[in-house]
């Protein structure tokens, strides 16, 4: 890690500052593509995690990357995805309004609907829009096996009250009340995971086919969703590869896995300085990167990031609060320890940060969002793609 350290040169970068290693990112979309071709199935780029368009040529199959296309919640990650990445663009949203629907319907050629309802009320609009661009598009329904495999309430798509995917009672309840309900329905799709090791797909996957597995002929595809931590060194991918064949087997149809973390996990870093240390009940350095504005996941998992050379509280020979520098009290990123304290102008290098951090950062108290670079640990490319000042602020409001 040190190496890794030096060769990044935290110092030679903007502060603060998102770095995506492609050399990094390859590696996770070679062990992706190693799945695909040994089942057949096809993974696709959840563009809510990850939408850095600037590497989209390492992933894309169209631009010889190893994957399919991306996975939208919203017109706009649509169109990202059929404009800069190409290949296939499936989109989901827990209820599409007739405007977002109509212009995500100029990008997407999978829509899937959250419920009964919501494809009776826009098949039409569907038919409509296949007429206009002379192709097929393809539709599904989300399920929802009510099967929890997820610790965290706010990030379990089965937690009780969910209000994601249709529940087996519905499901039957409409299937007994209209034979054909799901006719022009080409796909199931569920997701139930967050940040989760094949063994939790597997047990969810006997809830959904004792579900919902008697619709399962009809379909041409099954989408698994997200959450598969595939990348991760003690992801089980032989276990996958068992659930993904048994599926496309036993149903003939197509797999889709739609993860956004195994994508990125570890492919990026975000890099900060100390700008001031405080005193409180204990030493508190203030960072120029600020927890509420651009690492949220922060204090809404909640959870504590590494850092290059930290350690735990107590472990290494000085010991502090880390903190951002909104006006947010709770703006507290962690407690770490290091070799030595902390003084304005050291930087800072958090890890695993590729992943939904870029995607959520906000302007709360008009801090700048950070810059956001590529760099490649194996031939050295380093570039700044984007810069951030007062006009992408003034512009949001």
């Amino acid at each position: 890690m040190n190496k890794y350290l030096a060769e990044l040169r935290p110092e030679s970068w903007p502060s603060p500052c998102f770095v995506t290693d492609l050399a990094l990112l390859k590696k996770n979309a070679a062990i992706l593509d190693g799945i695909q071709k040994r089942t057949g199935a096809k993974i696709m780029l959840a563009l809510k995690c990850f939408s850095q368009w600037e590497t989209f040529p390492v992933l894309s199959r169209a631009m010889d990357g190893p994957l399919y296309g991306c996975c939208a919640s919203s017109p706009d990650e649509a169109r990202l995805a059929r404009e800069d990445f190409r290949g296939e663009v499936h989109a989901f949203a827990a209820a599409w309004s007739e405007e977002e629907l109509t212009e995500t319907l100029r990008y997407a050629d999978h829509i899937v609907f959250n419920s009964f309802a919501q494809w009776k009320t826009f098949r039409p609009l569907v038919q409509k829009a296949e007429k206009e661009r002379d192709m097929s598009i393809e539709c599904g329904l989300r399920l929802n096996p009510e099967h929890s495999e997820g610790a965290v309430p706010i990030y379990d798509p089965c937690s009780p009250g969910s209000r994601l995917g249709i529940r087996p009672a519905a499901f039957h309840a409409e299937m007994e009340k209209d034979p054909h309900a799901l006719d022009g329905i080409s796909g199931l799709h569920f997701h139930t995971l967050c940040e989760q090791n094949a063994d939790s797909l597997s047990r969810t996957l006997e809830a959904v086919e004792k579900h919902f597995g008697s619709s399962f002929s009809r379909m041409k595809w099954i989408n698994f969703g997200g959450g598969h931590h595939i990348t991760r060194a003690d992801y089980d991918i032989e276990l996958l590869c068992r659930c993904i064949e048994h599926v496309r087997d036993a149903y003939g149809v197509q797999v889709y896995l739609e993860p956004g973390e195994a994508v990125a996990l570890n492919a990026g870093v975000l890099i900060a300085t100390v700008l001031d240390v405080v005193q409180a009940d204990m030493p508190v350095a203030i960072l120029d990167a600020s927890a509420a504005c651009h690492m949220p996941d922060v204090l809404e998992m909640p959870y504590r990031p590494n850092i290059i050379g930290a350690g735990e509280a107590g472990e290494k020979n000085f010991t502090c609060r880390l903190a951002g520098k909104s006006c947010l009290a709770g703006d507290v990123i962690g407690e770490y320890s290091f070799d030595r304290e902390l003084v304005p102008g050291d930087r800072l290098v958090f890890l695993d940060m590729a992943i939904y951090s870029m995607v959520k950062t906000n302007t709360f108290n008009g801090l700048r969002l950070p810059s956001i670079a590529v760099w490649d640990s194996e031939t050295g490319q380093r570039r700044v793609t984007r810069t951030f000042g007062y006009e992408d602020f003034r512009s949001r409001l």
